[in-house]
């Protein structure tokens, strides 16, 4: 690293819940590279260790059950040969002297049956449709469906398919595991008032609506140290038609929670770039910087002068990058050394099969 780099908070270590050598965070990202076998490859093995200049890397989400699943080709951590294939990836992060967290993801209504066991439809709190997008089948993009609403019974079982993954990830060798529940996927679905119609103790007030993720958390807690688990929220955005009239109330309410458990962190998507709701004013890293004490990653948008900002000013401790990350392999060393990035991908080639899009971007060195 350099000594004139122009963003030294950026680049300073982490002694705080994690202990990290920057603060540059490779955000969780669906690349659909694991095949119709679900399960991670030396691409991908490849892939992770290119990037391993993060002071985190928090992996693409990963399904904890077959129902969870919803996205052709992304990988899964609910039987044993996904379980062995992980530790590829991670002994590869290790060997860089990077830490590795796994997203715990339950896709919700954002499934379709295709993937659904017997063709099942997906589930969700309630029979709720995601209008104007389409799911990632694996014979192309299809329309979502309307969900089925999980009876109250069914709940703990879910719950304890993401007990079971948090502990298969810690068999696969991971730092830790974040907990997506964030984009609209299964936990944002019970979190927000748009989705969730429930009249049982998961649903109607805001703190029936926290009680999912609540139960998962713990559940989680149960298997991994408070230190070694994060949290992923999304207050602003709508994708996979999300956006609810109370979000401001529902997120405060909820952070203020989370603050109770000292999280290995809370990673919040505080930017606009991935769509907002427009219901309000959107909800800023400070305005959650003031209700939460524990280590707050902000995502979504940042360049290098913003983040460097938002770590100097206090707001945010981390900075996740996520497009910046496909393209710029060696993003640290850039930033440190005030390069030039490469241009970004097309979004063509974010979810295609193989190296192209995915292993193949150049470093500054090699393309200088």
């Amino acid at each position: 690293m350099t000594s004139t780099t122009n963003v030294p908070h950026l680049l300073s270590p982490l002694e705080k819940s994690l202990s990290l050598k920057n603060r540059v965070v490779m955000a969780p990202m669906t690349r659909g590279r694991a095949g119709e076998e679900r399960t991670p490859n030396s691409l991908m093995t490849e892939y992770y260790a290119q990037r391993t200049g993060a002071g985190l890397i928090v992996s693409e989400g990963t399904a904890i059950s077959l129902q969870g699943y919803g996205w052709s080709h992304s990988p899964g951590i609910y039987i044993s040969e996904q379980i062995e294939a992980w530790k590829e990836v991670v002994n590869a992060v290790h060997a860089q002297g990077t830490p590795i967290f796994l997203q715990l993801w339950h896709t919700g209504r954002a499934s379709h049956s295709s993937f659904q066991p017997n063709n099942q439809l997906p589930i969700a709190p309630s029979a709720i449709k995601i209008e104007g997008a389409q799911a990632h089948t694996l014979d192309g993009k299809k329309p979502y469906e309307i969900p089925r609403a999980l009876e109250t019974q069914e709940i703990p079982r879910v719950i304890e398919e993401y007990r079971q993954a948090a502990a298969n990830a810690k068999e696969s060798g991971f730092d830790g595991v974040e907990i997506h529940g964030a984009n609209g996927y299964l936990i944002d679905e019970f979190l927000q008032s748009r989705t969730n119609q429930r009249t049982d103790k998961y649903g109607d007030s805001i703190e029936n609506r926290y009680r999912f993720l609540k139960e998962v958390l713990e559940a989680v807690l149960t298997v991994w140290d408070a230190g070694s688990v994060g949290v992923r929220l999304s207050p602003n955005g709508n994708f996979n038609d999300m956006g609810s009239p109370d979000y401001r109330d529902a997120f405060t309410y909820i952070v203020g929670q989370l603050n109770n458990y000292k999280l290995a962190y809370l990673h919040l998507v505080d930017g606009l770039a991935f769509g907002f709701h427009e219901l309000g004013e959107p909800m800023t890293i400070a305005e959650f910087r003031k209700i939460y004490d524990g280590v707050l990653i902000g995502n979504c948008g940042y360049d290098r002068h913003s983040a460097e900002q938002a770590i100097a000013s206090g707001n945010a401790d981390l900075v996740a990058f996520g497009r910046l990350y496909i393209s710029n392999p060696d993003l640290v060393d850039r930033f440190a050394n005030n390069w030039k990035l490469n241009p970004d991908a097309e979004m063509g080639i974010w979810y295609s099969p193989g190296a192209e899009g995915y292993t193949d971007f150049p470093t500054y060195k090699e393309g200088s």
